[in-house]
């Protein structure tokens, strides 16, 4: 595969973007949360609130970057990324942190799902390998965000971490602006709403009516509900067992680096043969890693616990993303990703709600153990559903 200059930036946006947001989110934000007196659900809720934007408007913008220019709605979703960032150091309570929460998921709403579908077009033979490498560099950030946040607000507190991260979404804009206009990116027309709606419509339409897109979409949705329970309670049970802001960035970074190595070559191997067995292994190495987690309190085996937890989760997105795009109409890229992200928030934003209703009433062994079972089942269920299965035809 040979990276085109556009792909190469829009690499870099990517990186850039979520070492911005990572930062902010792993682990400043639940430890914040904490320190505003917020209780385990409501620390789920916080890390949750985010996702719930994209909930609602992944589908929409997937659909409308069908119809108009794709490039030019994706700075939005940029900029989004850049400016909340610059307000988290004058939040002083929790609600004020929920809505800004809200509107930093503008971030991920307007721009993942536009950018999955942009790389679907330009590789569209080999899709799983271009995902993988455009992934690992938003693993990127995931990778270097809570590891460089972790130790920021270990020595210095949050203002810092949350100033940094303003500067990595603004070199994000800078990156974007480099990116060519490209022939395969839908040329801007004169659209009305007249127009736009029934377009969108039976884009939508032919979505909800593809079964495989739904049941692949719902795999990645239990990974994501392992992510965000991560996401919010690792840090949290870090702190129990010992373990200072520093070490509990350094475990999100051992999950992002398995998972940004990974990636790339998990994506190849998934475009030489069946995606499904790979997504299938994948969410049962996650749910073991979760149910894991509660029964250990040494750190190198917690490290290693990360590391495998971000290996399956490379095994399952480099797989699902690229199924969605083949399954996909030619016409419809940014209809399934939009499709995809939409339920893969549902996963999100569920996953830290209800691991920390488990955790607060019945405790971390219990809460991460039902967790863990959400995505075993999963896993049985779209084996079931997909392997084996003929290869249906697109809509």
């Amino acid at each position: 595969m040979k990276p085109t200059r556009s792909f190469v930036f829009l690499c870099l946006v990517g990186l850039c973007c979520f070492i911005s947001y990572d930062m902010v989110r792993r682990p400043a934000l639940a430890l914040l949360a904490d320190s505003l007196g917020a209780n385990p659900f409501m620390v789920g809720m916080m890390v949750a609130l985010s996702t719930v934007t994209g909930i609602f408007l992944k589908l929409p913008m997937g659909l409308l970057s069908d119809i108009v220019n794709r490039q030019r709605l994706m700075i939005g979703g940029v900029l989004a990324f850049a400016l909340p960032t610059f307000f988290y150091p004058f939040i002083s309570d929790l609600s004020t942190l929920g809505i800004l929460r809200l509107i930093h998921g503008l971030a991920t709403a307007m721009f993942t799902p536009l950018a999955l579908a942009m790389v679907a077009e330009w590789y569209a033979q080999q899709r799983g390998e271009a995902f993988g490498w455009y992934t690992s560099a938003t693993q990127g950030g995931g990778l270097l965000g809570p590891m460089i946040g972790g130790f920021i607000v270990y020595q210095y507190g949050f203002t810092p971490v949350f100033l940094l991260a303003s500067v990595f979404g603004i070199l994000a804009v800078l990156f974007f602006l480099l990116i060519p206009q490209s022939s395969s990116v839908s040329q801007a027309q004169e659209h009305s709403l007249a127009t736009v709606w029934p377009e969108m419509r039976e884009g939508l339409r032919r979505v909800v009516q593809s079964p495989p897109i739904l049941i692949t979409s719902l795999a990645e949705a239990a990974k994501m509900v392992g992510n965000g329970t991560l996401m919010a309670f690792l840090p949290l049970y870090g702190l129990v067992i010992g373990l200072n802001a520093a070490e509990i960035g350094v475990l999100f970074g051992v999950q992002a680096l398995t998972s940004f190595i990974s990636k790339p070559f998990m994506g190849r191997i998934s475009d030489q043969g069946s995606r499904q067995p790979l997504i299938v292994s994948g969410l049962i190495l996650c749910a073991l890693m979760v149910m894991l987690i509660p029964h250990i309190q040494g750190y190198p085996l917690l490290l290693l616990v990360a590391g495998a937890f971000g290996f399956g989760e490379a095994v399952v997105t480099s797989s699902t993303t690229a199924l969605v795009a083949d399954l996909s109409h030619a016409k419809g890229l940014g209809a399934g990703m939009g499709l995809r992200g939409t339920i893969m928030d549902i996963g999100h934003a569920g996953g830290p709600l209800l691991a920390g209703l488990l955790i607060h009433q019945l405790g971390y062994a219990v809460g991460f153990f039902c967790i863990g079972t959400i995505l075993l089942t999963t896993a049985i269920y779209f084996g079931v559903m997909m392997i084996g299965k003929k290869k249906p035809v697109m809509l």
